[in-house]
């Protein structure tokens, strides 16, 4: 899997995007156009934006696990889905309320299949779990955030498919893992 890498001006501006997108979400006002964005903002690449209340816990996260557009328009996309469409939580409601999230960003490598869950090491693989018309999906950082192992992370993501949650040793689940790279303000 590819290491995915950005310097500190790249992460701060993809940040201030993020930041932007939400804050003009808010203005009713489209999302921001950057004038000449770093070459590396236009290869297509899988994203989440994640906001963080002050106290750490999450106000909402969206992202997609499939390239499908830039980052350049991936990351703003993501940062308002999350603030305005999540359903676990109500949306964004005030700048006030902005100041008070904190953002985070994962910018993905492309999922890969794996044979066995023994192939998925927690705290470096994000992994994605189906089963029927059933899927969910753990950022890497999102286990070791928790203080979960391998098969406690496995049952939190049969039970968030809305499995039972020894559903992930049923022979008839796919998995795939992925890595990503995250930074936050």
């Amino acid at each position: 899997m590819a290491d995915i890498k950005f310097s500190d001006d790249e992460r701060e501006l993809l940040l201030g995007l993020a930041r932007d997108a939400i804050r003009n979400g808010l203005k009713k006002m489209s999302s921001p156009k950057l004038s000449s964005p770093p070459e590396s903002f236009g290869a297509l690449r899988a994203s989440f934006v994640s906001l963080h209340n002050l106290d750490g816990s999450l106000r909402g996260c969206i992202g997609n696990i499939e390239p499908f557009e830039s980052l350049l328009e991936s990351v703003p996309h993501n940062a308002r889905n999350a603030a305005f469409h999540d359903p676990r939580f109500s949306s964004v409601s005030s700048l006030d309320e902005l100041r008070d999230i904190k953002i985070e960003i994962s910018v993905l490598s492309p999922p890969e299949s794996i044979s066995s869950v023994d192939d998925f090491e927690v705290g470096k693989h994000g992994i994605i779990l189906r089963k029927r018309n059933r899927g969910s999906v753990f950022l890497p950082q999102v286990p070791p955030e928790q203080g979960w192992d391998r098969e406690t992370t496995l049952t939190r993501l049969s039970l968030k498919a809305g499995l039972s949650g020894d559903a992930w040793k049923e022979d008839d689940c796919v998995f795939k893992v992925f890595e990503a790279t995250y930074f936050s303000e």
